[in-house]
């Protein structure tokens, strides 16, 4: 049976029943109310788990509201971008490494692949958040550190960027944007970006044996660019622009195309530029997921340069919530504001993060 304790109970003079002191309904989470034995139409509890008022209709449990511990987080997703093709063998025309997949959920801004805004992400206090930061991949590494790491925000993932080819074919895979494509016998295609985050690299292209040339890596906002015979490689496909952190930002361009005596340039937003011959390929700048510029030449030894490591940003309305102080295993900048919002920068890393 039910007790109700109180120190006092008055009439006012409206003669309705006052009660001085808050009424303090029976506390459960969800798994307690729904373990509760034998509820009545009427019983009403306060649900610890959402936040809410919930009452029992004589057949199932309903809320009086929407889960008052949900606010809304914008956020903009990079993966790590991946590395430029390198020599290997006879091969002369390699690939600029994709930039990481672009997740962004802010005002209306462009997703990756010039695709829309995504929507913003419904974000639950008091409970753990993974925050992963993916690192960009090495400049002529293969399949498997070549390609950039995965980045992630709770249930939101961004693919890591394409490897340029050491000069063949375009490495396909699930990739954020692909990487260029080589060539050392055959012209090729570039590697397909993900949908929604990402673009193609570009294809090689040859007028000579002296002349083969790579395809660029393909950037959140463009694809690669094809080889240019006898001219140039592939430029690195554009990034994309953000003004999450108050002040646009472009990210995540892909890396450059190169041949043995052609280089070219890196997409904007942090691609890095090819090279030829015993020069150095240009790396992918850091926290902008870009791609690595390729190195042309015929000798293993020469060195493209690697992908840049990704970024994570979170934004939401300062009144909804505030952030944990313990973010182990992450890096940031600490919490930013910018107008009503706040926002951090997670810059490497991953851990776990919480709100309340």
């Amino acid at each position: 049976m039910s007790e109700l304790k109180t120190n006092k109970i008055s009439t006012n003079d409206q003669n309705n029943v006052a009660i001085d002191n808050a009424l303090n309904l029976k506390n459960v989470t969800t798994t307690q109310r729904d373990a509760l034995s034998s509820p009545q139409a009427g019983d009403t509890v306060y649900n610890s788990t959402t936040g809410t008022i919930d009452f029992y209709n004589g057949t199932a449990w309903f809320a009086t509201s929407d889960n008052t511990f949900l606010f809304n987080a914008s956020s903009l997703v990079i993966a790590g971008g991946g590395g430029g093709g390198g020599p290997s063998g006879n091969s002369s025309g390699n690939g600029g490494g994709g930039a990481g997949g672009y997740r962004n959920s802010y005002a209306s801004e462009t997703s990756g692949g010039s695709s829309s805004t995504e929507s913003v992400l419904p974000t639950l206090k008091f409970t753990s958040i993974t925050v992963t930061v993916g690192g960009g991949g090495s400049g002529g590494g293969g399949s498997t550190n070549g390609a950039g790491s995965n980045s992630v925000f709770s249930t939101i993932t961004s693919l890591g960027g394409g490897y340029g080819s050491n000069g063949g074919a375009a490495n396909t895979g699930n990739w954020g944007s692909g990487g260029g494509a080589g060539i050392y016998l055959s012209v090729n295609s570039g590697a397909a970006g993900t949908a929604g985050q990402g673009s193609r690299g570009g294809s090689s292209n040859q007028g000579s044996t002296a002349t083969r040339v790579g395809g660029g890596g393909g950037g959140a906002g463009q694809v690669g660019g094809n080889g240019q015979a006898s001219i140039a490689g592939g430029p690195g496909g554009n990034g994309l622009a953000s003004s999450i952190t108050g002040s646009s930002v472009t990210r995540a361009g892909g890396g450059g195309g190169a041949g043995r005596t052609n280089s070219a340039s890196g997409g904007t937003g942090g691609g890095g530029n090819s090279a030829s011959g015993g020069n150095q390929g240009s790396n992918g700048t850091v926290n902008t997921g870009s791609g690595g510029g390729a190195n042309g030449g015929n000798s293993a030894g020469q060195s493209p340069g690697g992908g840049g490591s990704g970024l994570v940003v979170i934004r939401w309305a300062t009144a909804d919530a505030t952030i944990g102080a313990t973010r182990t295993g992450l890096t940031d900048g600490g919490v930013q504001t910018d107008g009503s919002d706040s926002y951090i920068v997670f810059t490497a890393g991953t851990g776990t993060i919480t709100f309340s």
